[in-house]
């Protein structure tokens, strides 16, 4: 898929050295959101967005660039010929527009302490970052949407691949120690995500017995 049209706009910062994009993406028309960790002056993209250099640049270098599915490159090959920067993917995810650099897989250490979370459902190859940190973030890609602040909700059925595995891999981040909670669409939460979380579980457990 190529990337939006657009600018990015930047949305401050989520957690201690952890920011955000977000933009009105005209090819799903809707929101999607993308997001950076810094470490040492050091940047790892997370699913890059289009956005204005000068705001990178306030930040530091940038360094890599991680992508939780295929279905997330957006900018990143723009932005390994700007940089000249690798590009880390997941093992086994296939439809990419280039080759990725390095290939990864559940439990890999990546760049920025960022820890490989194997969440299959939107696809078999797809992953949620973990940062300890701070807190703990999480950042979830497709697993759940928050267009509602506070109010996660799953994707529709018929755009994953398997929607029961989508809902146990959200129960497995529950494992995790976190306090925030970064999703590819929709608004981040700040404190409180495990609840959050909870709630959306309980919320789509109740929809579908109706």
């Amino acid at each position: 898929m190529p990337e939006p049209n657009g600018t990015a706009k930047p949305a401050g910062e989520v957690a201690p050295r952890v920011y955000r994009w977000t933009m009105h993406d005209d090819r799903i028309d809707s929101q999607s959101d993308s997001y950076a960790v810094v470490d040492d002056g050091q940047i790892v993209l997370i699913d890059p967005l289009p956005m204005g250099m000068q705001d990178l640049a306030k930040l530091g270098t940038v360094h890599s660039i991680v992508l939780t599915a295929s279905c997330h490159e957006r900018s990143a090959w723009r932005y390994r010929r700007q940089f000249k920067v690798p590009v880390h993917a997941p093992a086994g995810a296939v439809d990419f527009e280039a080759d990725p650099d390095f290939w990864y897989d559940q439990g890999d250490h990546l760049a920025g302490n960022l820890i490989a979370i194997h969440s299959p459902g939107p696809t078999e190859a797809y992953y949620s970052f973990y940062l300890e940190r701070d807190g703990g973030v999480v950042f979830c890609g497709d697993l759940l949407t928050n267009y509602v602040d506070g109010r996660l909700a799953f994707v529709p059925d018929e755009y994953q691949d398997d929607p029961g595995r989508i809902r146990e891999s959200v129960r497995h981040l529950l494992s995790l120690q976190f306090q925030a909670l970064c999703p590819n669409h929709g608004n981040p939460i700040t404190s409180g995500a495990k609840d959050a979380i909870r709630e959306a579980l309980k919320r789509d457990a109740d929809q579908r017995k109706t």
